[in-house]
Order: C-alpha cells, then structure tokens, then sequence
C-alpha cells in the first residue's frame, strides 16, 4: 500500500459510523423534547453545533473526548438577564432531573451529559445582539460573544476549493493529536487548517506532507510538546524522502508512525 492509499483509507475509517449516527440523532430529537418540556417558554432556541455538523468530529472510539455541542438559548425577556451561572445551575437540575441514570458534571462552561457513550456539552447562551455564551476565564460570571456557525461556511468552502481533502486531513491531524493525548484545542487544528494556504498538492498525502513541513508550535509551547511536533515532521521528512528514491514500503512505514492504521 502506497502513504496515499494509506492516508485514504485510514481517514475513511475516522468518520462516524451510521450506527453512531442514528444513536446521535436520536439523543438529539430526545433532548431537544425534554428541553422543551421542561423550560416551556424561558427558550429561544437549542440547536447542536461544532465538529459534528461540521463533520469533522472523531469517532468515540478513536477519541473518548469527543463530545456533541449543543447550545441552549435561554430567554432573557421572559425574566431578564442573569448571570451565566444562574443558567448552569438550571441546566445541571434539568439533566439530574431528566437523566438521572446518566454521568453529568460540569466542564466550565458548559454541563457535560453522557448518553449511550456519547458526549453531549449543554452550553447556556442568550441572545443579546448575538449569542454568548459563559466565559471560561471568569468562573462563569461574565458573559463573552460567540458565533457558534461562524467557521462552518469557512471550513466548507475551503474543502471544496482544495478538492475536498480538507475534511479528511483535519480528520488526520485530529488522530495524531488524539494519540498523542491531545496537547492541541481541535479546534484550533481545524482553524490553522482552514486558514492555511497549501502550496501544489493534489493528493490527500501532499496536504499531508505540507501540513507537517509547515506546523510549527509557538515559542511558549511547552517543550514535551514540541518534541511531539518535531518527531511528526522529521517522520513526514523521512517518508517524502523516501517516496522521492522510489522506497514506498519505507515511506508508508514512517508514515503510520505519525498516523498508525486502525
């Protein structure tokens, strides 16, 4: 198997199953009754977000983390503003009351609910000229702007005009990353991905490969993972080389090094 052929069917491997997919979606249209029942009308709306519409989510099996966005829109006309705890503290009750056989806990900002081996993050948010949500820097006391869709659009029209290889390598990265246990925010993977500018590739292995030539930590990056970065690069150095004198067992070899197959 050449490193492409690799990559390709390993990031294949890294979307949900179908069976994952309905057991998602049938938590989601239970949720979303049981919000509505439960807070009548102190709702605007809830609606699921981040790497799971945007299909770049890892399933629970490679990634034990990853988890369902959900956000939850409260509504301040009804009994003015509060403070973003007061909204927490309501969505904790309402998972001890209607998920009382479930995990929940509280992951500041937001309560994490486990279902059926699924994570779902239940984020408070309220609408005031824009959503927002509690800020993590402010031990939920302060309320900070978000645009919860913002980067989707971003992300699918850079898939499209890079021959939809985008998708399956920040699927690839989000592996890595996984393995390595997770020293970077996947989302700000997704983001470096989406605003990088990739120089001649026309195959999932050279995005591959310029993605490692070209990811580099910060200088405050803590040194174990910069060491990690370092090892991947000279690993995807290596392959390329090998590739180039005609070596493809030697090349792939290298490869799953950085991305081993399932």
């Amino acid at each position: 198997m050449s490193v492409n052929e690799h990559l390709k069917q390993l990031a294949s491997h890294l979307v949900l199953s179908e069976t994952e997919k309905s057991s998602i979606s049938t938590s989601i249209n239970t949720l979303s009754t049981r919000l509505n029942t439960y807070f009548n009308n102190s709702l605007i709306n809830h609606f699921q977000f981040g790497s799971s519409i945007r299909d770049t989510i890892l399933p629970h099996k490679i990634d034990i983390t990853s988890d369902i966005d959900y956000m939850i829109v409260f509504n301040t006309s009804y009994e003015g503003q509060k403070k973003p705890q007061t909204y927490l503290d309501r969505l904790k009750r309402f998972a001890e009351d209607k998920y009382s056989r479930s995990e929940i806990s509280l992951s500041s900002p937001t309560i994490v609910l486990s279902l059926n081996h699924i994570r779902f993050e239940l984020v408070p948010a309220i609408n005031n000229y824009g959503y927002q949500i509690p800020s993590p820097s402010s031990s939920c006391t302060e309320w900070i702007y978000t645009n919860p869709t913002g980067s989707d659009q971003a992300l699918q029209d850079k898939n499209k005009s890079e021959n939809y290889y985008i998708k399956p390598l920040i699927r690839l990265v989000k592996y890595w990353n996984t393995r390595q246990g997770g020293p970077f925010y996947s989302f700000s993977l997704e983001q470096y991905i989406v605003n990088k500018y990739f120089h001649f590739c026309t195959s999932l292995k050279d995005y591959f490969y310029d993605f490692w030539a070209n990811f580099n930590c910060n200088y405050d990056t803590a040194q174990y993972i910069k060491e990690k970065v370092e090892r991947a690069k000279k690993y995807a150095m290596q392959a390329k080389k090998y590739e180039e004198e005609n070596m493809p067992v030697s090349a792939e070899l290298e490869i799953k090094n950085i991305v081993p197959a399932l």
